[in-house]
């Protein structure tokens, strides 16, 4: 499921849990992890070369192979260009020793340009057993649903799927769609329908069941907009620190 796994690495906390964190998931699939930095000047890339190569080796002594990549523009921008060689890219949460940490600049933009998994880190790596799914019915929601599913079938674990409405009959209707999908697969699940803010009910579900891990979709549903609801991304986060998988 996972081969390559991009960690982009700025020397701050949140950037060595991402690595931290993509150290436990590339053990579990065998990955290749590329250890990467993007220099916004030219005369910045050689200084940290050092840094990765250090980065580098500790994935080495975890028993995987390390890549090191040193690019030199827009973070963002580049960042997204190498992840389309890899499965995942990991990033780490800004503040993540402070209380409401949430998504900095550079993870914010590749939510909304990457063209592959995203993958916020928590202040520490999880072990990622117990999935859970922030579904709202939308097209990037569904293919989030297909890649847990994908994921809960290796560790044959159980999805919760997690629904913030106060109009439950339209929740039914909603999470049924996840409900059909994840039978037809075979894959264990529990639906939670519940009434509040995406943030508020997946930190009560999350806090309820132990999920360690959070999939969801980067679009609002219904294709009412082709824009990126990031600020229900920082929602989330700002009440969670799992890891949380967002799919474009």
């Amino acid at each position: 499921m996972f081969t390559r796994l991009l960690i982009g690495l700025d020397g701050s906390p949140s950037a060595d849990a991402a690595l931290e964190q993509a150290i436990v998931l590339g053990t579990r699939f065998k990955a290749t992890l590329v250890v990467g930095h993007v220099a916004e000047r030219a005369r910045d890339v050689a200084g940290w070369t050092a840094m990765l190569e250090r980065a580098a080796e500790r994935v080495r002594r975890a028993g995987l192979h390390a890549d090191v990549v040193v690019r030199e523009g827009d973070p963002d921008t580049e960042l997204a260009a190498l992840a389309k060689e890899t499965d995942a890219v990991l990033v780490g949460r800004r503040g993540i020793h402070t209380q409401g940490a949430e998504l900095g600049p550079t993870a914010a933009s590749l939510i909304k340009i990457a063209e592959r998994c995203v993958v916020v880190c928590g202040a520490q790596p999880s072990p990622m057993n117990a999935c859970a799914i922030a579904y709202n019915g939308g097209e990037t929601a569904r293919r989030a649903l297909d890649f847990a599913a994908r994921f809960a079938s290796i560790l044959q674990s159980t999805i919760h799927i997690i629904y913030a409405t106060s109009d439950r009959a339209a929740g039914v209707q909603i999470v049924g769609q996840a409900e059909a999908v994840l039978s037809l697969q075979g894959v264990a699940f529990v639906t939670h329908i519940e009434p509040g803010t995406p943030g508020e009910v997946v930190a009560r579900v999350v806090e309820r069941t132990k999920c360690d891990a959070l999939f969801a979709g980067a679009h609002v549903a219904g294709g009412r907009t082709s824009k990126v609801t990031v600020s229900h991304a920082e929602e989330i986060l700002r009440h969670t620190d799992i890891p949380v998988l967002v799919q474009p």
